[in-house]
């Protein structure tokens, strides 16, 4: 039995390949293009494919917005894995084109950021165009609908255009983390470098989300990052995309978890996962806990 996972297309994009290094894990996989993470992850929640491969991160222009938001909105879907890929770009052309001749540039506005310094430098009079991907830019390209393309090395290929230049980045080492999605079920199985992601709300009042972040403090579980997100329902309401270090299988963190529901308005587990990078220590004093806990026992029954 195949198994299908979405990807922001079409072929020749960055999410193509962090696709095909998810896809070594299963039997038989096929890939679906789509236009975006939000479609992509639609694709999940409708059974139109098991699996969602999206940005999440890039190391230079920071969170994937399209993605944060995606997860939130519609029925819960989970995380299970991750990828860091490295991430340059290559100058790309009709068969025959002279630089001369360029005037529209074409690329995903997340890899416009990690390129426009070498555009100021070497294309300075191109006209921007933003495209849905980078494969759509070098696809807009072969079709004759803009001049030049930041692309993937591979798109060259999958559309028969020339190269100007490569390994096009401006901050060098620059990657970008993928994760791959599916219906919610059991996390993936706890490693001790595992990553747990969550979306909440909080109430509108004074001291709420400090509250909030007091209960990760007070049990040693550090988080790796925390984003907020507008609701678009009413202005100045937000909601909060935090991962954490650690498991939910972890105490601290399944005890912190805790704490926050009884906190929020709302919360949803996005998943436990490992991750691709050495995350630090996992939360402290499991046997401190342990020991509160026999404390409490002991209280109970009057010991």
């Amino acid at each position: 039995m195949s198994t299908t996972i979405a990807f922001l297309g079409p072929a020749g994009t960055f999410t193509e390949a962090a696709m095909q290094h998810f896809a070594a894990d299963f039997a038989a996989p096929e890939g679906l293009p789509v236009s975006s993470p939000a479609e992509a992850l639609s694709a999940v929640r409708s059974g139109a494919a098991d699996y969602a491969c999206v940005a999440i991160e890039n190391s230079v222009d920071g969170p994937v917005t399209a993605t944060f938001d995606a997860l939130a909105d519609g029925t819960r879907v989970q995380i299970y894995r991750e990828v860091d890929l490295p991430v340059s770009f290559s100058i790309l052309v009709r068969p025959g084109t002279s630089a001369q001749n360029l005037r529209t540039f074409s690329t995903h506005p997340v890899a416009y950021q990690q390129v426009c310094g070498w555009l100021e430098q070497n294309l300075p009079d191109v006209e921007y165009v933003p495209a849905a991907s980078n494969g759509a830019a070098a696809q807009a390209v072969a079709r004759g609908e803009v001049d030049v393309a930041a692309a993937p090395a591979r798109a060259a290929e999958v559309f028969g255009l020339d190269s100007l230049a490569e390994n096009v980045a401006d901050v060098a080492g620059a990657t970008t983390r993928f994760v791959l999605v599916g219906s919610a079920g059991k996390p993936t199985a706890r490693t001790g470098n595992d990553r747990t992601s969550v979306i909440f709300t909080l109430p509108n009042e004074p001291g709420s989300l400090v509250g909030a972040l007091q209960e990760f403090a007070h049990r040693g579980v550090d988080l790796s990052r925390i984003e907020s997100r507008p609701l678009r329902t009413v202005f100045g309401n937000y909601r909060f995309h935090a991962d954490l270090i650690g498991h939910i299988e972890d105490q601290p963190v399944a005890e912190a978890l805790r704490a926050l529901w009884l906190r929020a308005e709302d919360v949803v587990f996005v998943g436990s996962w490992p991750s691709v990078v050495a995350l630090g220590e996992a939360p402290r004093d499991l046997a401190r806990l342990h020991e509160a806990d026999e404390w409490v026992a002991q209280a109970r029954t009057g010991q």
